[in-house]
């Protein structure tokens, strides 16, 4: 992993985001895009430091939802970071691989109202193109010329782990030898916040500090958010070869796993987080105790944080590996969340530091966690473990390294 781009409701370029991290400074505010007033959701992780006429060309703004022009900032900032021009690849030797939950759904409200208000014949043509959940990855892929195998993974939450699974498993089959991956996500339109409002998960509350509280004794859901991150990877050979700056870090083990249907046996769900874990540390070789932090997918939801701490317990023990949760400062971000958690682990190799998850003032029964709150903790980090899991059944784990 040689780049990093991030664009989060607490900080828009890598290093902002990280500082915010580590004074647990919260992105999430009061809803100012739409008047929430009528909505479940009043509170939200609002991207506010983008302005997208910055950053991207006219030509590109008027075809594509603000998911997308997320991902592109958060690209150029990436391929900056790694110090790489794609220009100078063989353009089947690149591939783009992203995840998408909603797709472009801000776009796609403007030209419903337009079609429904005005007629057919004041929706632009680019209505099919800019909603689709493989938007990201076709316009990152046209503008830097990467026409190796590109895709997408819709797994929603779960989704940045998987697309970041797929490229080390392209990479080590020799498909690409340079990859963009990770996603981004933008639905705080009232069209998207009524369609997550579905899973009933989300919280209610107006207050931002109390929204989102995983493993709290007072968790009530969680807060949505826009964001995430968009990464570079490549082999180790590519990255030797045309002397990359820096090396984040390595991407070791990777598995998922699916949940039983509702009412089947181990239903809960709690079994099958664990076992992907555990395939995920199988697959880099390594025991739990070599494992120095977990990012944990941190649901906000009390059933849900119960089964992820059981599911830790038995896997490392009682308080057996120190526990974060980031994504307190940020709200669950869909598509752009597993993905951002990559990025935030990789500066938290880099660093040395444990990044803190805030808002949780007790730990509720069944949570036993040694969970790293409200301040940073220094340690010497070589592998963390990601979990994410997303809404319909996925689980993912990913295992990343430190750099030799």
């Amino acid at each position: 992993m040689t780049g990093i781009g991030v664009v989060a409701p607490n900080g828009v370029g890598t290093e902002n985001y990280w500082r915010s991290v580590l004074a647990g400074r919260s992105g999430v505010r009061p809803l100012t895009r739409f008047d929430a007033g009528g909505y479940p959701v009043r509170v939200a992780g609002e991207v506010t430091e983008f302005d997208a006429a910055e950053h991207v060309p006219s030509r590109l703004r008027v075809q594509t939802d603000r998911w997308t022009q997320l991902a592109f900032h958060a690209a150029d900032m990436a391929l900056t970071d790694a110090g790489a021009d794609p220009s100078e690849f063989p353009e089947y030797d690149m591939a783009v691989l992203t995840s998408s939950s909603s797709g472009g759904t801000e776009f796609g409200q403007h030209e419903i109202e337009r079609l429904w208000s005005q007629g057919s014949r004041y929706v632009t043509a680019y209505q099919s193109i800019a909603w689709f959940y493989a938007a990201t990855t076709g316009q990152l892929s046209i503008r830097h010329g990467m026409r190796g195998p590109c895709g997408v993974v819709c797994t929603e939450q779960a989704g940045g782990l998987d697309a970041t699974g797929r490229t080390r498993r392209l990479l080590a089959d020799g498909g690409a030898r340079f990859v963009l991956t990770g996603g981004t996500d933008a639905s705080l339109c009232p069209y998207g916040v009524t369609a997550q409002s579905a899973n009933g998960l989300l919280s209610d509350s107006d207050d931002p500090d109390r929204g989102f509280q995983p493993f709290a004794a007072t968790a009530g859901g969680y807060v949505p958010g826009e964001g995430g991150a968009i990464l570079v990877a490549e082999s180790a050979e590519a990255a030797e070869a045309r002397g990359a700056e820096r090396v984040y870090g390595r991407i070791t083990g990777y598995a998922a796993t699916f949940d039983p249907r509702p009412g089947g046996r181990d239903a809960d769900g709690g079994s099958r987080l664990r076992k992907a874990a555990e395939q995920a540390l199988a697959d880099a070789g390594l025991e739990p105790a070599e494992i120095d932090v977990v990012f944990a997918d941190a649901s906000g939801d009390p059933e849900r944080d119960r089964l992820e701490s059981m599911a830790l317990d038995r896997l490392f023990g009682p308080r057996g590996v120190p526990v974060t949760a980031p994504k307190t400062m940020t709200g669950r971000l869909y598509g752009g969340g597993a993905a951002l958690d990559v990025a935030t682990a990789l500066l938290s190799i880099r660093d040395g530091v444990i990044p803190p998850t805030i808002n949780v003032p007790a730990l509720a029964p069944g949570c036993d966690l040694d969970l790293v709150r409200d301040e940073p903790r220094p340690a010497s980090l070589r592998n963390a473990l990601i979990l994410a899991r997303g809404h319909g059944g996925f689980n993912a784990a990913l295992v990343i390294s430190r750099a030799h």
